[in-house]
């Protein structure tokens, strides 16, 4: 009966001996094949302030077609460059963020709610999302009429703002070139005044010339 035994129990001891040895830590370091690296990445916001981030479902207008067709469905922003002041609109798709709308926000962009739709609204704008500078006629959708009132209201604040600058910039150049033509003419009249004087101051020195010869 023992020798039955022992062979059982030896192969006991090997399978015990075989675990303990894959479970031991050689506390070697495995270098990885291929390295990555940190890589950066540039949205083109990172000077820019935002004023408004919304989700939103955007359409342009396809004139060919005479239909509205979607451009995506993603996140607006408006987005306020930090030292210019400039302010631009751009939308990103939520997957991909791929830029489905890109353009300035101007004082000639007038913005209305969509007929029939009180969580719609639609304006013209020269856009640059597929990398060229196209006329474009957009609607916008928002989950609720709050934030349509919001982003309209914005969109007028800001074209408010950028058309008091442009009047605050024309007048100021107005005021330049008034003084530039006020200085011109003071100019012209000093000029003026100083011909005679070398004219008399010649005729003097002619007659002096005269008594002197006599």
């Amino acid at each position: 009966m023992s020798s039955s035994r022992e062979p059982q129990h030896k192969e006991d001891e090997e399978a015990t001996e075989a675990t303990t040895a894959e479970d031991e830590d050689t506390g070697a370091q495995v270098a990885p094949i291929v390295k990555l690296q940190e890589v950066a990445l540039s949205t083109g916001e990172e000077n820019e302030h935002v004023l408004l981030d919304l989700k939103a479902k955007l359409y342009r207008f396809d004139k060919e077609g005479n239909q509205w067709k979607e451009r995506g469905v993603g996140t607006v922003k408006l987005l306020e460059h930090k030292e210019t002041g400039k302010v631009r609109l751009v939308m990103r798709q939520s997957k991909t963020l791929k830029i489905c709308a890109n353009h300035r926000v101007l004082a000639s962009i007038s913005i209305q709610e969509h007929a029939g739709n009180d969580k719609s609204c639609v304006w013209h704008a020269t856009d640059f999302a597929d990398g060229e500078l196209k006329e474009e006629l957009f609607c916008i959708r928002f989950a609720s009429v709050e934030n349509c009132k919001t982003f309209k209201e914005m969109i007028e604040e800001v074209t408010q703002s950028q058309e008091k600058e442009g009047e605050s910039k024309e007048a100021t150049s107005t005021a330049d070139l008034l003084e530039k033509l006020s200085v011109v003419e003071n100019k012209e009249q000093e000029e003026k005044k100083e011909a005679p004087a070398e004219e008399k101051k010649e005729e003097n020195e002619k007659q002096e010339s005269t008594v002197d010869k006599k």
